[in-house]
């Protein structure tokens, strides 16, 4: 029997240790409203690459299981607006007013170009915490079969705050930004998330034995909010030492939840990602006070862009975890049903999972379970 992994819980209801991908939220709550049709409207960024090829398996197997969803799509393709890029009006506006977004991968420039479109979106709708979990997935088999991570990063500053500006010519100097207001505020979501899906720990990683004053500043704010929560543990590990222990022996990360600035927090969910099978079997969530967008962190993949080759996986687990934010969990547990057994089977699965199956087929496979 497959066991729920992307539950949405509340303060209210037992605090069981549970293996899940939760999204409760203590300062993001759906404030979508239904329609006559008794439908929410939900904005949809397809992306690049095989953005579009994804996002429209996504809108198949959701057809399927009849989710009351309307989805509303939108571009986020920069344009020019007094001398700067920016995110089109009509897609802010969008997230804006359906306040919950299913945001497909972003081709970003290395090195040049406009600013980082993931970032743009954190910053316009103060996306402060990005919720990674990672749990090993019966069927893919990967040298772990133990992992239960959850990771809550902070999103909105550290060394992606994109300070930076040459002081002398062949000198560069990027600047890290830490506040106390934003560690102070992903701090209580962890703890809060902690609290609310029975993980009895909370872990801050972090390097402020080099640091100091930046890492010592949001170690201090995880000191004072830990204060407010004494039923919860609370310690302290470095970054690279909690790589180490990962990559060593996932199980003892099960009961915590791991929280840290911005740029450890990018590196160590990746790792933990690829103890799983990779980005393209992991969710994520990223939360705000007003809106929040759940979205495919794998690349945009061009290469095979067309081709029918891309894998939707990630991008509908982290659907799930977005359906359990807008309180639709029936129809969260039977697709989530439906994609694991698909992938336990190991008969209509992508090549990236080891199966011979088009991107088509394998949502089809999904679909089928649905109506059967």
């Amino acid at each position: 029997m497959l066991a729920s992994r992307y539950l949405s819980v509340s303060l209210r209801q037992a605090k069981a240790p549970t293996r899940s991908y939760a999204t409760f939220s203590p300062t993001a709550t759906f404030a979508g409203k239904k329609n006559a049709e008794g439908k929410y409207t939900v904005t949809l960024i397809p992306g690049d690459g095989i953005g579009p090829e994804i996002s429209e398996s996504v809108k198949e197997i959701y057809a399927a299981a009849k989710v009351p969803i309307v989805w509303e799509e939108v571009s986020v393709a920069p344009i020019l607006k007094d001398g700067k890029t920016v995110i089109p009006d009509e897609a802010i506006a969008s997230v804006k007013r359906n306040t919950v977004a299913l945001k497909g991968p972003l081709a970003t420039p290395i090195g040049t170009g406009h600013v980082s479109l993931n970032l743009t979106l954190r910053r316009t709708f103060s996306l402060f915490a990005n919720v990674r979990p990672c749990v090993s997935i019966q069927g893919y088999k990967t040298p772990y079969d133990n992992v239960d991570t959850v990771l809550i990063r902070e999103n909105t500053e550290g060394e992606y705050s994109g300070i930076e500006h040459e002081v002398v010519d062949g000198v560069v100097q990027s600047i890290k930004l830490i506040t106390r207001d934003a560690s102070d505020r992903v701090a209580r979501y962890a703890f809060h998330y902690a609290e609310s899906v029975g993980r009895n720990r909370v872990t801050a990683v972090h390097k402020a034995n080099i640091m100091k004053q930046s890492d010592g500043l949001f170690l201090d704010s995880c000191r004072k909010v830990a204060e407010e929560y004494p039923k919860i543990q609370y310690d302290e590990d470095l970054l690279d030492r909690v790589c180490l222990q990962i990559v060593q022996n996932p199980a003892p990360f099960s009961d915590r939840v791991m929280v840290m600035p911005n740029l450890y927090g990018d590196i160590l969910s990746d790792m933990c990602a690829g103890l799983i099978g990779g980005l393209g079997l992991t969710p994520s969530g990223n939360i705000g006070k007003d809106a929040s967008i759940f979205e495919a962190v794998h690349g945009s993949a061009p290469d095979i862009a067309g081709k029918g080759l891309a894998n939707p996986t990630a991008l509908l687990l982290s659907s799930l975890m977005m359906l359990r934010h807008m309180n639709l969990n029936e129809h969260a547990a039977k697709i989530e049903k439906a994609i694991l057994g698909t992938i336990a089977q190991g008969k209509t699965i992508t090549g990236d999972l080891g199966g011979k199956a088009t991107t088509k087929q394998y949502a089809q496979a999904i679909v089928d379970k649905l109506r059967n």
